[in-house]
């Protein structure tokens, strides 16, 4: 058989025929997530950017940003209705992502290199990065449809999660080891329009070469029939369907709760400005905390190999608790921890060093393993939406989803800059050569361990009433297979 034109396997288990694929489609296939993290990276360096190429102060920086932010949310129902009713011979995925990672890219260039430094506009500053946030929004609807897409197995369903965990996690930190390491060094340890312009390069080049890998990973399913519905008119999607969807799909609802919980504290958390301040500051030396949280960061994908076997065999929802406790613990032991110690001298003392190390291994793990589960369950309830409605709508599942997510984790950045600019920083931004203070490590600690407690706690909350268990996700399949051979012997 020809390369590229392998069909998806099929598997039966529990009276269920499973459509599934091969381990290197996924593998390869999820590195779309790598280019998404990419240009995630870049917008983490915004608030840098808009203060050293545009002369915009931090906190009106961190208003533009969550405004912005809201923009991104308001397109997405539009755009997933398009994308939903968007039907051609190649599929629609590959054509999908390439379109939006153009946009994106021209956007930042834009931003970064060819403007930055030579105007203060801030209307040229907003209209670039909402230029970018349609492309970011075309691309990533597409790319969130791929767990739904390839597989309807559970077993195999979380493994699509776990090469996008391992993806989500690691290019950032690899990233961000070449810019801290490498590019930072080269402009004195000064996040300065050269340095930021240099860096944005790099990026986008290696969201191209990912993404173009991507492509190749779903030749296999990015097909025409992988997007059909099972009743008549299944194919037909409009606005109506999406507020419906959100009115009447309680699952779903209280998914997008607990998800966005996360995603909010984690929106605060990955903020450079609070990496600089906990690993630069604190710790005394960025190039080490980046070394650091590197090495703690890719033991722990181990975590999402074993998550997503966790999620196999107890279901999406256990392993979201489980492992959300396991957060809850982890992230009130570092706080007690840091909290007693001089910060500066885990780079000296090897004892403080090995519990630092371990602190952020675990922590780092149980997250992936959050991830592997939410990812997964989202597929799940594109399915529970099939299995209801007839309609296969995975784009305006996850655009539904990415509406409430953008409007509500906008305010990670804007919680970020407003809190660092209770401490000091209000026209300047943390540098790796500042004092360390009480103040900066009460807020870093804040920032950083305290504000996905929070989160933590809300989706333990949310989950409580959640019912799409391992066995009523078997129901749903065995239903979802009955109702598409009623409608072939017709």
């Amino acid at each position: 058989m020809a390369f590229g034109k392998k069909k998806p396997s099929q598997s039966e288990i529990d009276g269920v025929q499973y459509r599934r694929v091969p381990t290197w489609c996924i593998a390869i296939a999820e590195m779309q997530g790598g280019a998404a993290m990419a240009f995630y990276s870049l917008v983490g360096l915004m608030s840098y950017v808009a203060s050293e190429g545009y002369g915009i102060a931090l906190a009106v920086a961190g208003m533009i940003l969550t405004a912005t932010r809201w923009f991104d949310g308001i397109i997405d129902p539009f755009l997933a209705v398009w994308i939903d009713k968007l039907h051609t011979r190649f599929g629609k995925l590959r054509i999908l992502m390439l379109l939006g990672l153009t946009i994106r890219s021209i956007a930042m260039l834009l931003l970064f290199v060819w403007f930055s430094g030579k105007t203060q506009s801030v209307v040229l500053f907003v209209i670039l990065y909402m230029i970018n946030i349609v492309g970011n929004s075309i691309f990533d609807i597409a790319g969130n449809m791929l767990p739904a897409v390839m597989t309807n197995d559970p077993r195999q369903r979380p493994t699509v999660q776990v090469w996008a965990t391992v993806y989500n996690y690691a290019f950032p930190v690899a990233l961000s080891l070449v810019s801290t390491m490498v590019l930072l060094p080269m402009f004195g340890n000064q996040y300065t329009k050269e340095m930021l312009s240099l860096t944005c390069i790099i990026y986008v080049a290696v969201a191209w070469v990912l993404t173009l890998i991507a492509c190749i990973g779903l030749t296999p399913v990015d097909k025409p029939e992988n997007f059909e519905g099972i009743t008549a008119g299944g194919d037909d999607v409009g606005l109506k369907d999406m507020f419906h969807f959100l009115a009447s799909n309680r699952p779903f609802q209280l998914y997008t709760l607990s998800a966005v919980a996360d995603k909010l504290a984690q929106q605060v958390n990955s903020q450079a400005i609070i990496s600089t301040m906990l690993f630069g500051i604190l710790i005394g030396n960025i190039q080490f905390g980046t070394i650091l949280s590197m090495l703690s960061m890719l033991p722990s994908i181990v975590f999402a190999i074993f998550g997503a076997r966790y999620c196999g065999k107890h279901g999406n929802k256990e392993a979201t608790v489980t492992w959300t406790w396991v957060c809850v613990a982890i992230s009130v032991l570092s706080i007690l921890f840091c909290a007693f110690i001089d910060m500066s001298t885990i780079r000296t003392n090897i004892v403080l060093l090995c519990v630092f190390f371990a602190l952020l291994l675990l922590n780092n793990g149980s997250k992936m393993c959050i991830t592997t589960a939410n990812g997964a369950m989202r597929a799940d309830i594109v399915d529970y939406e099939l299995d209801a409605s007839g309609k296969y709508i995975p784009g305006i599942v996850t655009a539904t989803y990415n509406f409430i997510d953008q409007v509500i984790s906008s305010f990670g950045i804007t919680i970020a800059t407003f809190c660092v600019s209770l401490i000091g920083y209000v026209n300047t931004t943390p540098q790796p050569t500042d004092a360390a203070t009480p103040a900066i490590k009460a807020m870093a600690l804040f920032l950083y361990f305290g504000v996905p407690i929070i989160g933590y706690v809300i989706s333990l909350v949310a989950m409580r009433f959640y019912k799409l268990t391992k066995k009523d996700m078997v129901d749903v399949q065995k239903r979802i297979s009955e109702k598409k051979q009623a409608l072939q012997n017709k």
